[in-house]
């Protein structure tokens, strides 16, 4: 353990490339933040941008190019295969758990020294404002951040409601575009920002 953060996202990079003498590039993504303490934090950005790379990364399931991800204190990718979703866990879309490949013995890596998991990524939620489950989802999340956990809610938006839904419950945000991870404070920088704006479109006309 070398950070004591919640969460520390350490000059991480992500890289795809083609080709087997000459590679090349085909996709990127890069993140430099700290989150110190419990919170609900909302996440955005164009399909293809990088959010559910970004969220494989900080749960371990995918390696990064370079850099580091520390999970309440744990390198999260020198952390023990089978305890990895003690510290960060992936829920994506239809809250199916993301799983990963082994590249090391699971013997030969650390312990998570948690039973539960410390950071939860709900990656675009189905927010379906006919069914009420919305209400059961919110308080979900109020109870993990409670419980002194951190929540990701990463959204697609496609109606108003999905944006007072991230206005109602989200301390802090992010957007990703073109592989890069921008943070923004609060909801009203969010609304300010010009990648924003032009990813939201009519949505904040």
């Amino acid at each position: 353990m070398t950070d004591t953060a919640l969460l520390a996202v350490k000059n991480l990079r992500k890289e795809y490339t083609r080709g087997l003498f000459s590679k090349q590039v085909t996709f990127e993504i890069e993140a430099d933040f700290t989150i110190e303490k419990p919170a609900i934090v909302g996440l955005m950005g164009p399909n293809g941008s990088g959010k559910t790379t970004l969220f494989e990364l900080i749960t371990g399931s995918n390696l990064p190019t370079c850099g580091e991800v520390y999970c309440n204190g744990h390198n999260i990718h020198k952390v023990k295969y089978t305890e990895r979703d003690r510290l960060a866990i992936h829920y994506h879309q239809s809250y199916q758990v993301r799983h990963f490949k082994h590249t090391r013995p699971n013997f030969m890596m650390e312990s998570a020294e948690c039973d539960y998991p410390m950071i939860h990524l709900f990656d675009e939620p189905q927010f379906n404002t006919q069914d009420g489950y919305i209400g059961f989802m919110l308080d979900f999340f109020y109870t993990l951040r409670e419980k002194g956990r951190l929540v990701f809610m990463c959204v697609h938006p496609q109606e108003p409601v999905h944006l007072e839904i991230m206005q109602e419950v989200c301390e802090h945000y992010y957007f990703v575009h073109h592989g890069r991870v921008e943070s923004l404070p609060d909801y009203a920088s969010l609304l300010q920002d010009k990648h924003v704006r032009s990813y939201l479109g009519d949505l904040i006309q």
